[in-house]
């Protein structure tokens, strides 16, 4: 799989239509549930139903100013960041280890008085892709016989390529967090495997995705809770039926019900009953919020957002394929995949397909980190676009 080098002269654009009314539609329905589901915990705890959708507000505004000079900035400006960007995350995601807030045995975050929390590892999502788009686009991975691609160049580029990504996605698993480390890992994949121009390279690039296999596998068992969900979602994809549903299949009980509940148009809005402290801890408006949509808007509802994400990955890809240079195809590529890899492990997570993960959704989640970084990649997505080639689908 290859991404084409583009010669011709760039042709500025208008930034793709679709993308933009996305961002935007997506960012107020996200906003709309995140108060819907988080009603009851705002009440209870703090006496304010529109607490949680206050912040989520204030995170989108924070986003969006940033988003917009991002937008106006040529792309190959930010690209020449790409270093400085590494490093800075790389101190960041050290420093938190030991100087960050801790939560339930994790240290992810960063308090800094009464501001909300900064979450270094969700950064490190957009500035690896940067880095990675500017690094990959300068190796040469053309091979013209199999024995250069199992010589010194190959494996100068793998080497290159796994150290890079090895220091920071070690750095995310010690917080721990495995589901953003292992989000990383498959988008630079993705983006190392459309780096090259011949099928030699493909073929290679299976020897990235062979060592980084082990190395999840046993991420995934060392830790007793990520066995424990392991198990559980293999007695429920094998017998049918959850385990403890009242201690480690709790979640996964309560989140099938709510969607059994919802049946094909859902309950309606604002009639989901999971919300009402059913769903562990604040899931309901974070990690299980997909699992309320589909209890109030059915499968329909949940449909319609599994479709706009497909759009969304195309007209992405196609952005990607039209930009005019490689680092441009990389980078573009690079915010598509770890977008849509991120909603639909979250959605897949939130139907029993796999095992619950903790993966935020992109827009719909509530967050601060979360949604200021997934509105900076739509800032340079949508740069991008505007300098991709004229095409007969525009």
């Amino acid at each position: 799989m290859t991404i084409s080098r583009k010669t011709k002269s760039d042709t500025k654009l208008k930034p793709d239509k679709f993308i933009l009314f996305f961002a935007i539609f997506m960012s107020i329905f996200g906003a709309i549930m995140i108060y819907d589901a988080s009603v009851f915990k705002a009440s209870s705890i703090f006496n304010d139903q529109f607490y949680f959708l206050k912040f989520q507000l204030l995170w989108i505004a924070i986003g969006i100013v940033p988003t917009i000079l991002i937008y106006y900035w040529d792309y190959r400006k930010i690209l020449k960041l790409s270093l400085p960007l590494l490093i800075g995350i790389i101190v960041l995601l050290v420093l938190v280890l030991f100087l960050g807030e801790e939560i339930n045995g994790s240290r992810r975050w960063f308090a800094i008085g009464p501001l909300p929390t900064i979450q270094p590892a969700e950064f490190a999502k957009l500035f690896i892709i940067i880095y990675l788009a500017s690094w990959l686009s300068k190796q040469d991975y053309r091979y013209e016989k199999i024995s250069s691609l199992l010589q010194s160049q190959f494996v100068k580029n793998l080497l290159g390529f796994v150290f890079i990504l090895g220091i920071v996605a070690i750095l995310i698993v010690l917080e721990p967090d495995l589901g953003t480390a292992m989000i990383i890992c498959m988008t630079s994949f993705a983006m190392f495997l459309m780096a090259g121009e011949d099928k030699l390279h493909t073929f290679g690039s299976l020897a990235v995705l062979l060592m980084f296999l082990p190395v999840a596998v046993l991420a995934g068992i060392l830790e007793p809770y990520r066995l424990e969900r392991i198990k559980t979602f293999l007695n429920l994809i094998i017998t049918g039926e959850v385990t403890d549903p009242k201690g480690s299949g709790y979640q996964i009980q309560q989140i099938l019900i709510g969607i059994g509940s919802g049946s094909l148009f859902g309950k309606g809005f604002g009639q989901s009953r999971q919300r009402f402290g059913y769903l562990v801890e604040n899931t309901a408006f974070t990690d299980s919020i997909y699992a309320v949509i589909l209890e109030e808007l059915g499968l329909v509802g949940g449909a319609v957002i599994i479709v706009a994400w497909i759009l969304f990955l195309w007209r992405g890809l196609k952005i990607a394929l039209n930009a005019p240079d490689k680092q441009g195809q990389l980078l573009a590529a690079g915010i598509t995949v770890w977008l849509v890899l991120q909603a639909l492990i979250n959605m897949a997570a939130n139907v029993g397909l796999i095992p619950l993960t903790g993966i935020p959704s992109p827009f719909l989640t509530y967050g601060g980190s979360n949604t200021i970084v997934t509105l900076f990649g739509i800032g340079i997505l949508l740069n991008i676009s505007k300098y991709s080639q004229k095409t007969d689908a525009r």
